[in-house]
């Protein structure tokens, strides 16, 4: 299938946003356009095909109307009024060529250029450059203005004039390791400014000065652009009309001649990008303005951090041996494929069909992911399959999938410019989710209220020109406390919309949860000293919720991560449905989801009790559509979730273990024990990138692709499922998918796949929701949301509209069971984790880019009160101890946390985090309970020996031989 590669001229900008609003008709230039009411002039003219000089205007922002370049003569008003502020009017006139303001623009480009440097052959931005662009448009052709004699022009760019230094020059600023910005060649046009406030929202830029002192500035006079709250998200550049603010790899490697479309291998916001490249050389990554879930906006991790692709560490050829203790030996890859599948026959019959299992990743395609889970079912023979995303959000899919009978969010991103009060739960999007939260901080801007319930005070909570109406710092573990005393008072005060759940709600059940809730027991004044949060808060905030207009909660691992994570999940659409708060743009459930295609692997059936579409193993209906499909019979029996394997194979009974994408030993809880269960197995396969920590204890390492690499689909956060397209050849020789099928075959399976789509095609054959998805059909649309079949062929951007998929939505009985993990007199602070905006995930991807610079190591955070009483100080190393295990990291002080709770990241393996984390679970789908640990925190004099000990072990478990031998 040719790759979908799209012209230089598909993506024009129009000047200034669309509108939306009646249709109204003028005349541009003897030609009638119409448009809605509100476009601008310029825009109406760019949809009839022509184009007006610009410089200040572009369409990701407001009109700002500064440059005057773009300047228009309109019959019946006098002057010439800019065209990017001048809204359209029904039988309105213009005239964008007249000699009037022709002349106008010359002298204003004049103007422009007699400040500017002349060394348009040697910049950076040769051939993509705006400024360039238009001094053609208008037929500049000289500069009239010269230096008086003895003296020099008054200008921004010479370091010198007449022999003196120039106060009005400034060297570039490189301080940021992605970008540079060249006051020498600002023109002032603000709209990097602007797209630091409109887009991003984080007004790190400003102008400072006025006139022609008027300047660029990150901050005040001291700082640069790495210093400032500046986030790297790269609006300011991709605004920047010059090469004032310009990519260092454009500089280093020129402008790429060719792009391609794909989408973001990072968090689940399932970003659009352009590759562009020369050749088959990646020069950057930009955002897409047509992706329907980033709209042209990008965050540091997709815009920037994509080097790993071609990092020293990365593993191009597949390594084997014979136990872990020896070095890892290259090899070819059918040599590497014999020694795996003559291991995993020897295993199969030494201790039978389920002694071994698969791991899927959520960082890999759709595809990927549903030929791991068929490689166990079919080949294997067995249940055994798992993934990082039951470790995450499977209390999504049980809780979702109990009350509205599915197991996806509800809503698409654009809903939430329609939410009037948005409840944020246990998740951190400015971190994790940062370009959905340049969204939400837009609505918010515009007057929609916010609700945060969190620990920590995150910066959603209060940042520039945004503050929560209310922050719950809940105590760790107390979700449903508080969730169930939020449901008290909309009922205790008849907050609830009593027809909507008349309607659509199962009303005997309502009746009984409203029973329940209305106990003076889950009133915030009884839960407030369980949970720590103040009851007329709590109450205020309720108030809040049921009676501000569309409400939309959006919740995170701060929800799932726990005991009763499924009882979270259930308690927050009892919220919804008891507020009427489903079925419509701007409300919804909306599980933020934390890789890239965490949604899609749980789709494809990676889960050891479910077939892909979320249909239980156990049903024979169900397993009779594979079994025709696969000609083989599968496993009535649910399989093995991953605690389990390795709990049976420190018992001796599960010996092999296909581990694609997923670096368990750091990533999953109660490390020790998971190296104790790796350790006992006799073929663990590790398919990756790089030597991750999960290779320590492999015997097989095949080397994987990088999404740069491959075709195939990844399903976002709101169950959009888009393209991933080639954007160069596999540096290993195959992608993930054919590395699958090559192991498969080589254990007798036959299987034949030559493309992705073949695989697509299989899956919307056996699966319902993806019934009408095939790969012609997202080259057309650019993507889909599921469900997509004959009952929704344009697919589902919010789900539930007319009714709930199970029938009637249910209410379910949330009641409060605390945590066996309890803090005391010995571990008496509880300690929660989470992520940073700069790293993703165990780091194995954005450790290996410059974003190190911005967080090189975890941290521990700590209260100023706990630390005082420990004799703890700004950046010392303190010892991190739990039941399970202690680790030691440098402490940072901050009120972020509340006193008696800690917080730390997971990013780098050095601290090993989750050395300290239990092995408690949800009850209902053992997701680890990761967000509540006893922890105690002591002084320390540097990493622990069992860090020693594990660094030790690790450097051994690495070694490569040299080729030759």
């Amino acid at each position: 299938m040719k790759d979908f590669i799209i012209p230089w001229d598909d993506d024009r900008d129009m000047g200034t946003p669309a509108k939306v609003g009646a249709p109204v008709t003028l005349t541009v230039d003897g030609f009638a356009v119409t448009v809605p009411e509100g476009t601008s002039v310029m825009r109406a003219a760019a949809e009839a095909g022509l184009q007006i000089p610009k410089l200040c205007a572009t369409d990701s922002v407001e009109a700002f109307g500064s440059c005057r370049l773009c300047v228009v003569e309109i019959e019946g008003r006098r002057g010439t009024p800019a065209s990017c502020t001048t809204p359209v009017a029904e039988g309105m006139v213009v005239r964008t060529q007249s000699e009037k303001v022709k002349k106008i623009r010359t002298g204003v480009m004049e103007l422009y250029i007699s400040d500017h440097p002349l060394d348009c052959l040697t910049c950076a931005a040769n051939g993509d450059c705006e400024l360039q662009d238009m001094a053609g448009m208008v037929g500049l052709r000289d500069v009239r203005y010269e230096a008086p004699e003895n003296g020099g022009l008054a200008n921004h760019f010479e370091q010198r004039t007449g022999g003196e230094a120039n106060p009005e020059w400034l060297p570039k600023d490189d301080s940021n390791p992605y970008f540079t910005y060249d006051p020498s060649k600002c023109i002032v046009c603000s709209r990097c400014v602007r797209a630091c406030e409109e887009v991003q929202g984080t007004f790190a830029l400003t102008i400072e000065g006025r006139g022609f002192d008027s300047r660029v500035s990150a901050g005040g006079p001291s700082d640069d652009f790495l210093g400032s709250d500046c986030v790297s998200c790269g609006a300011c550049v991709q605004a920047c009309p010059t090469a004032t603010l310009q990519e260092k790899s454009v500089i280093e490697l020129g402008t790429p001649e060719r792009s391609v479309i794909t989408t973001c291998a990072y968090c689940g916001v399932g970003c659009s990008f352009k590759a562009e490249l020369n050749g088959d050389e990646l020069v950057r990554m930009t955002p897409y303005k047509h992706g329907e879930a980033n709209r042209g906006h990008s965050c540091v991790k997709g815009r920037f951090a994509w080097g790993y692709a071609d990092h020293q560490d990365r593993i191009l050829n597949p390594m084997i041996r014979d136990s872990i203790d020896q070095p890892w030996r290259e090899v070819s890859w059918q040599e590497a494929l014999d020694f795996t599948a003559g291991r995993l026959k020897s295993i199969r019959e030494t201790y039978g069909r389920k002694s071994m299992g698969v791991i899927t990743s959520s960082r890999c395609t759709n595809e990927e992911t549903y030929l791991v889970q068929k490689l166990t079912r079919a080949v294997f023979q067995n249940n055994n399959t798992d993934t990082c995303a039951r470790v995450c959000h499977s209390p999504t899919g049980y809780g979702l999938g109990q009350t509205f009978g599915t197991s996806a969010g509800t809503q698409n991103f654009d809903s939430v410019m329609h939410t009037d009060v948005a409840v944020i739960i246990g998740a951190n999007p400015t971190d994790g989710h940062p370009v959905f939260a340049s969204r939400l901080k837009k609505r918010l801007r515009q007057g929609a209220k916010l609700i945060v319930i969190d620990p920590r005070r995150t910066d959603i909570v209060r940042s520039a020109h945004i503050e929560a109406s209310h922050h719950l710092p809940l105590r760790p573990g107390t979700n449903v406390a508080v969730v169930t005393a939020l449901a008290h008072v909309i009922v205790d005060e008849k907050l609830y919309d009593e027809d909507f759940i008349r309607t659509r709600c199962d009303w005997e059940e309502f009746q009984e949860y409203a029973e329940f809730v209305s106990d003076v027991r889950h009133s915030p004044e009884m839960t407030e000293m369980l949970t720590g949060v103040p009851a007329e808060e709590l109450r205020a905030a309720a108030r809040l919720f049921a009676t501000g207009g569309n409400g939309a909660i959006y919740y995170g691992l701060g929800v799932t991560e726990h005991s009763q994570g499924s009882t979270t999940v259930m308690g927050i659409a009892n919220l919804a449905m008891m507020t009427g708060n489903i079925g419509r743009e701007g409300v919804g459930v909306n599980p933020l989801r934390g890789q890239n295609n965490v949604q899609g692997s749980c789709d494809m059936g990676s889960f050891p009790h479910e077939l892909p579409g979320y249909r239980h193993v156990k049903n024979a209906d169900v397993r009779e559509i594979f079994e025709n499909a696969w000609a083989v019979e599968i496993d009535p029996e649910p399989g093995l979730r991953i605690p389990n394997m390795l709990d049976a194979a420190v018992a001796g009974t599960f010996k092999a273990l296909y581990c694609q994408g997923e670096d368990i030993l750091q990533s999953d809880p109660d490390t020790k024990h998971v190296a104790a269960g790796l350790a006992a197995m006799e073929c663990v396969i590790v398919h990756d990138l790089f030597l991750n920590e999960t290779a320590n204890y492999a015997h097989v390492f095949l080397p994987g692709s990088t999404f740069l690499e491959k075709d195939g689909t990844f399903t976002n956060a709101e169950r959009r499922i888009n393209r991933v397209r080639q954007v160069m050849k596999p540096k290993n020789g195959y992608e993930d998918w054919e590395v699958t099928q090559l192991l498969a075959n080589a254990m007798g399976a036959g299987w034949h796949y030559t493309h992705p789509s073949q695989i697509m095609d299989e899956i919307a054959a056996t699966t319902p929701g993806f019934a009408n998805v095939n790969y012609e059909m997202l080259e057309e649309r650019g993507s889909v949301q599921w469900p997509c079949n004959d009952a929704a062929p344009e697919g589902s951007p919010i789900m539930h509209v007319d009714g709930f998929v199970r029938g009637k939505g249910r209410f379910i009985v949330t009641e409060y069971i605390a945590t066996d993990e309890r803090s005391g007199p010995r571990f008496p602070l509880l300690l929660t984790t989470g992520r940073i905006l700069s790293q993703y995930n165990v780091g194995a991807q954005t450790r290996r880019t410059e974003n190190s610079v911005w967080h090189n190591e975890d941290l521990l955070e700590i209260h100023p009160h706990d630390a005082e009483v420990r004799g703890v100080k700004e950046g010392d190393w303190v010892k991190l101890a739990s039941r399970s295990g202690e680790t030691s990291l440098r402490a940072t002080i901050t009120d972020r946390v509340s006193p008696g709770v800690v917080y730390t990241t997971f990013h780098h393996p050095d601290t090993q985090a989750n050395v300290i984390t239990t092995d408690y679970s949800d009850w209902a789908t053992n997701c680890p309970e990761y967000k509540v640990t006893a922890v105690q925190v002591g002084l320390s004099n540097g990493p622990t020996e069992w860090q020693k000990d594990y660094n030790a072990q690790a450097e051994q478990s690495r070694r490569i031989l040299p080729a030759a031998e």
